[in-house]
């Protein structure tokens, strides 16, 4: 069972089947806790990592425990030059993600304006095409019904002539 004060939080990392754990105040930034805890599992990993498997007992790696402490020590106080190049460090690796991802973002949209305004031609030349279409159906009209017209046309005309000469 696990009690936990009010201003305390826990961050932990499971790695394999060892589970790093540290309790500390809500005012402890996260990711120096969370650097501490990858300092500890790479220290652990490096010294003891072929023993983990073999451990028989509760308290196998009990001198790990000056490990422990001696890294503690160097973690206790935030404004150390240490800490604060550890959490600069962990900050200009955000700002470049952010920077990669904000230029994503650009050129997404260099790609949606370029969509866009391949859409425009698109719309544009669908207005040119649906004009050229209706002349070449009024021309294809003309063609097939104007002889057709011009029969009757001068039939009726022919009508028209011998009705006013007789």
């Amino acid at each position: 069972m696990f009690l936990f004060h009010l201003n305390q939080i826990c961050s932990y990392i499971i790695e394999g089947r060892v589970c790093y754990l540290t309790m500390c105040d809500r005012s402890y930034p996260k990711k120096l806790a969370f650097q501490y805890l990858e300092d500890l599992k790479n220290e652990f990993e490096r010294v003891n990592g072929s023993q983990i498997e073999t451990a028989a007992r509760p308290y196998a790696f009990i001198k790990f425990d000056t490990y422990i402490q001696k890294t503690k020590k160097l973690y206790l106080d935030t404004r150390t030059q240490r800490n604060i190049a550890k959490l600069n460090d962990e900050l200009y690796e955000v700002h470049q993600i952010m920077t990669r991802n904000v230029q994503e973002v650009l050129g997404v949209g260099e790609k949606l304006d370029q969509v866009s305004e391949m859409s425009s031609r698109l719309t544009s030349d669908t207005r040119i095409y649906a004009d050229k279409a209706k002349d070449l159906n009024r021309q294809a009209f003309i063609r097939k019904y104007a002889p057709v017209a011009i029969v009757i046309g001068v039939v009726i005309i022919l009508f028209w002539a011998k009705n006013k000469i007789w």
